[in-house]
């Protein structure tokens, strides 16, 4: 496991709901778009506006806001980890584009480099017409934690 990973400062949540919760040892944390310091940093549609490579690293950060979270969430201490459970990636993007896998792979990749094998989340990737405040991505999470 790697936890010498720079985390962002926590976003302001942007409307009526809070950044996470823990319910019988799941921590499920709300839909993180790629925001630092507060401000939406890829925006857009994949595809049209971002190329691949750009969108991934939307998604690598969409997964670190998660991370910030989850750090918060378990006091600093990500040896609670149990499992990265689940991983919901939105991507923004036009109706014919089809490489959703791989960039959804930016925040996969960023859990198992974080967390090795128990990283390795489940998934839905999914295409959608439009995200909060034109984000190219927006991801939420469910982990299992002690």
């Amino acid at each position: 496991m790697n936890f010498n990973i720079e985390l962002p400062k926590i976003n302001s949540p942007v409307a009526n709901y809070k950044a996470y919760k823990v319910i019988n040892n799941f921590l499920y944390v709300s839909g993180q778009t790629c925001r630092k310091d507060n401000k939406v940093i890829y925006q857009g549609k994949v595809g049209v506006d971002l190329n691949i490579e750009t969108a991934k690293l939307a998604t690598r950060l969409c997964g670190l806001n998660i991370l910030a979270h989850v750090f918060e969430a378990c006091g600093g201490d990500f040896s609670k980890i149990i499992s990265c459970v689940r991983l919901n990636i939105y991507i923004n993007c036009n109706a014919d584009f089809k490489d959703h896998a791989e960039v959804a792979n930016g925040a996969s990749d960023l859990m198992v480099e974080v967390f090795g094998e128990i990283g390795m989340p489940t998934r839905s990737t999914i295409g959608v017409i439009s995200l909060p405040s034109n984000s190219a991505i927006e991801i939420d999470a469910i982990f299992a934690i002690i």
